[in-house]
């Protein structure tokens, strides 16, 4: 193991566990089906970027991004500024 990989592993995990908590509120913020559909969701700089499993379900999702930015946004206690949806290929 390197100098600094173990710090390195614990930023990781803790970035992991954050996006797996947004993926969360995302999730519960959506209908059961489309829920099914996000694959990763994570907050930058006010940004909340949800990656979904293919361009249908994504462009449903784009339908209500106004209410699902406030209300994830208040279950989250924080602002949430805008919304990108992006499609994530297979294994990826």
């Amino acid at each position: 193991m390197s100098a600094g990989s173990g710090p390195r592993i614990a930023a990781l995990r803790t970035q992991s566990r954050a996006r797996a908590k947004v993926a969360d509120h995302v999730c519960a913020a959506l209908p059961p089906l489309l829920a099914r559909a996000v694959v990763s969701a994570g907050i930058d700089e006010g940004r909340l970027t949800i990656g979904v499993a293919g361009g249908a379900w994504a462009a449903r999702l784009r339908y209500g991004t106004d209410s699902l930015r406030i209300r994830v946004g208040e279950s989250l206690g924080i602002d949430i500024q805008s919304i990108r949806i992006k499609v994530v290929p297979p294994g990826a």
